[in-house]
Formats: structure tokens, sequence, C-alpha cells
């Protein structure tokens, strides 16, 4: 656990740790808070997310990894679950920060975490994908030294009674 101090004194306690059982329902609130906020997401496709499932994904994916290399890993502020990332071998599968806890270093402990981990594990690159239009990510990640590699991908987002809609992916990656 890190402990720093600002210039007039204050002190914060964030950290990050790999996820334990009971994780899940936060992780599965930061996802949510987060893809609200997604420049081609939003209200429409969230609303009909089920909150339910995704955190039984999440559960699952803490207690019972699908293989080596695999791990999800949790930013705190406090005791509190503030942001998450999900790693594979040489990929950064998710990472999110909850929107009101963004721009305080959060992200980066969690990026550098995962480098971390994806280092001893034998990882030379990694890669992530990132949403068509997601500014904010695109300038995180490449003052973190990722870069767009060129490959893009479209997935389609079913929304019910409002039809089928296309987002494009974008990959960024960088070398270890």
């Amino acid at each position: 656990m890190a402990l720093f101090t600002s210039s007039d004194g204050a002190t914060a306690d964030v950290s990050v740790r790999p996820a334990v059982p009971g994780d899940e329902a936060a992780v599965t609130r930061v996802q949510t808070a987060a893809w609200r906020v997604a420049p081609a997401l939003g209200d429409p496709v969230v609303d009909l997310v089920d909150d339910d499932a995704v955190r039984a994904r999440w559960a699952e994916a803490v207690t019972a990894p699908p293989g080596p290399g695999f791990v999800v890993l949790v930013a705190l502020a406090g005791a509190a679950v503030v942001g998450f990332t999900a790693v594979a071998p040489g990929q950064l599968l998710a990472l999110e920060v909850d929107p009101g806890h963004r721009r305080r270093g959060h992200g980066s402990r969690l990026l550098s975490a995962a480098v971390d981990r994806l280092r001893s594990d034998g990882a030379e690159a990694v890669a992530t994908w990132v949403l068509d239009g997601d500014a904010g990510r695109e300038r995180f990640l490449a003052e973190s030294g990722l870069g767009p590699d060129g490959q893009e991908r479209t997935l389609a987002v079913g929304l019910d009674d409002l039809g089928v809609r296309s987002v494009v992916e974008h990959r960024w990656s960088a070398l270890l």
C-alpha cells in the first residue's frame, strides 16, 4: 500500500491489489459507471446490461481465471474499489476507473501493475482496444507509451427495440 503526501501535507491511502472474492460488485459498479460516459456507449446501451450476469462473470474471473496469466487487479482509495484492470497473456482486456475518481493516478497505478504482471509472466508486448472517439483514453495510453498499431475491429451492439449499432475499436500496443 502506498501513502502519498500532497504539497499541503494531506495524505491519501491509495493502492492496487489483486481482486478478491467480494470485489465483483464494486468492479461491476465501476465498469457500468465508466461505460455510461464512454463516447460510443452511453445510457441506451448500458441500460440493457444485466448487472447480475456481469457480476457473476467478474466473480468467476476473480476466483477461477481461465488460465495462467489472467488476473483482475483493483485500485483502492482507502478501502473503496475505485478502478480495475483485467489482464490476459500479452493483453490489457479492460482498464476502468470510476468517473468520480479519475485524474488521481488510479489509472496509471493500474496500468503500471498490469505491465509489471505481464513482464513477470514473460510478455514482451502489451495490446489493448480503444473505442473510436475515446480521446481521453487515447491521451492516457499515449502518455503511457502505447500507440495505435493500425488494427481495427467492428463490434455489433444489440439494442433490443433500438436495433443493432456498430462500434469500432482500434488496437493500441507497446513493447515492454
